[in-house]
């Protein structure tokens, strides 16, 4: 029976060795990490970099990233994809696995018209027993999906078939305008890296989907919000601002060049590789400054009791 899907949901970085392959021992730290730190779960998305991956290592990272999890939490896979044929390969293949819920981004080699949306979404929620996910990740890939299309959605299959993740701009009132049109029957999960993440939490979120680099951070921070401990949400919130605002600078590549420098440094990955090309590089002054800040951060966490 799948777990359920809510709270603290990381999504999990594809770590790599120096020959560019999949690190699998460096990804069973990082899943071992996160469970340790209070994750209810794991995810995959687009700073997993599974653009990057081929079509036989997304593949083997389903398997893998369901069997390293082993039942400790839910297994939430991304499955999108620029055809309904693909998609439906790895939402299949997360099912067999044994994952709890697939998220989906639409193709975003082109701008797909609403129905075309409709379709591919429902292809996805037909194929198998799992969660679908609606990920919206227009703010810094491909094109938004009409609230329409999202409440069409949850109106033909059900708020446990159906699910969001949007990250569209602006992310506070689409969010709203989504629960206000589905009167508080979507659920849904936030994806900003945690600088949108008290706003979101007070429209009615579900959970969180952040990247693991300030997990240790995020997860009390949700706790507080949790029970209205607002002193210390904040005292943990302001420095994952600081350092997400140095991420979003440079978009995807801005989030994983920082990520996956924060994860080496923290022992849980070999390297700090991406895949290649990339559009920015970590300069030595921002790196200066993720220093100083993560620092702060590392501090507030070491004085919040667990």
């Amino acid at each position: 029976m799948p777990r359920p899907i809510r709270g603290v949901l990381p999504i999990a970085h594809t770590p790599f060795t120096a020959g560019d392959e999949i690190d699998y021992a460096s990804l069973r730290k990082q899943i071992d990490w996160a469970i340790d730190v209070g994750a209810d779960g794991v995810c995959t998305g687009m700073v997993s970099e599974l653009l990057r991956l081929t079509h036989d290592e997304r593949l083997q990272l389903t398997d893998e990233l369901a069997a390293i999890t082993a039942g400790r939490g839910c297994v939430v896979m991304s499955v999108g994809a620029e055809s309904v044929k693909q998609a439906l390969i790895f939402t299949r293949r997360a099912a067999a696995a044994g994952c709890d819920a697939v998220m989906a981004v639409p193709p975003i080699s082109c701008g797909v018209p609403a129905e075309e949306l409709l379709h591919y979404y429902a292809s996805l929620a037909d194929a198998s027993p799992l969660p679908v996910i609606v990920q919206d990740a227009s703010g810094y890939v491909g094109k938004s999906i009409p609230i329409s299309v999202q409440a069409e959605l949850l109106k033909r299959y059900g708020n446990e078939k159906i699910l969001f993740k949007p990250e569209a701009s602006p992310i506070g009132p689409l969010l709203s305008e989504l629960r206000d049109m589905t009167s508080g029957q979507a659920r849904v999960y936030e994806g900003s890296g945690g600088i949108l993440l008290i706003d979101s939490f007070r429209r009615g979120i579900a959970g969180t989907m952040p990247g693991m680099e300030y997990l240790d951070a995020i997860v009390p921070l949700w706790q507080a919000l949790v029970r209205g401990d607002d002193a210390t949400a904040y005292r943990l919130y302001f420095p994952v601002c600081a350092l997400v605002a140095l991420q979003l600078q440079a978009g995807l590549d801005g989030f994983l060049a920082i990520e996956k420098y924060i994860l080496h440094q923290r022992g849980l990955f070999a390297t700090d590789l991406r895949r290649r090309p990339n559009s920015w590089n970590l300069d030595a002054e921002t790196q200066a400054e993720v220093d100083r800040l993560l620092a702060i951060l590392n501090a507030e966490v070491k004085r919040t009791p667990r």
